[in-house]
């Protein structure tokens, strides 16, 4: 389905960053997997060469810094060639009620997961116009489309912004053969989820199988989403089947959101 494309992925050392990151490489991607932290993404790679893969590369990068971004994607283009598709998965939070967020909280959330997909974009969006095209996926959330259950104001305003930018850049960029579409997962299984459910679980003394239970009671089809199912949906938006779809927000949250 990706044979012979290189894929980008930001974020990319665990969770739902490192499924996409597998994912594309099953489907026959050369990927660059870059976070912030070097030892994480090595060992996504590594990962890939041991299933055996096509070539992974390896990048430390800060998406929140534009000039690390450009070092990125040179990077990328000089070792590999080109790239044919972006994930912008790279994020941070924190639980948080809206009266605790602090100015340094908004801006942190923000460098990231706005600002920082907004550079990743466009810094590789050059490199796609140049090629006569590309596929861009960037990774927002439900918490940007009103889910109720969000706990943080300022991370739902930058997937918010996520979205926006999404359609945006679909509009402007579809005359270069480029599509951008977002993903919006929901609750999924990541190293944070974990931390949220134990919490519950010793905050109301009760094992953490029920709290997960309780956790997962809102979702129609009750269960939360594995990482995996995020990295498909992924994976399907960067191949030739997607050439087509652009400007779309894509739930991947068991039935939450309808709309």
């Amino acid at each position: 389905m990706l044979n012979g494309k290189v894929v980008l992925v930001t974020g990319a050392g665990e969770g739902i960053g490192r499924a996409i990151a597998l994912v594309a490489a099953k489907a026959g991607a050369t990927v660059a997997v870059a976070d912030i932290r070097g030892d994480a993404a090595e060992q996504v790679a590594e990962e890939i060469r041991a299933a055996g893969g096509p070539q992974a590369l390896t990048i430390t990068a800060d998406v929140g810094d534009v000039t690390a971004i450009d070092a990125m994607v040179s990077e990328v283009v000089e070792r590999l060639g080109t790239i044919d598709g972006l994930v912008n998965n790279a994020g941070v939070t924190r639980r948080a009620y809206i009266m605790e967020i602090t100015e340094e909280d908004w801006d942190w959330m923000h460098r990231v997961n706005s600002r920082g997909v907004f550079f990743c974009l466009q810094r590789v969006a050059q490199e796609m116009i140049a090629a006569d095209g590309g596929r861009i996926v960037n990774i927002a959330s439900i918490a940007g489309r009103g889910f109720a259950g969000t706990s943080n104001a300022a991370y739902a305003a930058s997937k918010g912004a996520v979205i926006s930018l999404t359609r945006t850049a679909a509009q402007q960029l579809a005359r270069h053969s480029i599509t951008v579409n977002a993903v919006c997962p929901g609750v999924t299984r990541t190293a944070l989820y974990d931390r949220i459910i134990e919490r519950n679980a010793e905050k109301q003394g009760i094992p953490k199988e029920q709290a997960e239970a309780q956790a997962v009671r809102g979702i129609p089809i009750r269960r939360a989403n594995e990482p995996v199912d995020v990295a498909h949906s992924v994976a399907f938006l960067l191949s030739d089947g997607a050439r087509n779809i652009t400007g779309q927000a894509l739930n991947v949250d068991g039935g939450i959101i309808t709309s």
